[in-house]
């Protein structure tokens, strides 16, 4: 089993930068471990942000995201992390990180993550 736990929410003016956390422990994440970020909007379907791969850094993005958010990891921590640069209220919702082991490839299909955090809010005002 593998424990996700977000932190860094908050209430945030449009324009300005906001970092989430997502500590992970428990099992030791597989070196080809897929770590990803979604969030849920009120009255909406959950939604993917980006993944990271976990061994190679490589990354993948929403489109509606790419270029203001940033993806990163500190192996070390065993701590996966969200850079929000420039938000908007559009980004305001429950922020997730969720984790799929042993697996190299990049997705942003919720359904292949098993493992995932309870979400820290994120309000974006005007």
């Amino acid at each position: 089993q593998v424990q996700l736990v977000e932190s860094g929410g908050g209430l945030v003016q449009a324009g300005d930068s906001l970092r989430l956390s997502c500590a992970a422990s428990g099992r030791t994440l597989s070196p080809y471990a897929i770590m990803g970020w979604f969030r849920q909007a009120p009255g909406k379907e959950r939604e993917f942000v980006g993944a990271i791969n976990w061994n190679t850094g490589a990354t993948l993005y929403q489109d509606s995201v790419m270029g203001r958010f940033t993806i990163s990891r500190n192996n070390g921590k065993n701590t996966l992390y969200l850079q929000t640069n420039n938000p908007e209220p559009e980004d305001t919702g429950v922020y997730y990180c969720a984790a799929k082991p042993s697996s190299s490839w990049l997705t942003g299909d919720r359904y292949q993550y098993p493992y995932w955090g309870q979400g820290t809010q994120v309000t974006v005002s005007s």
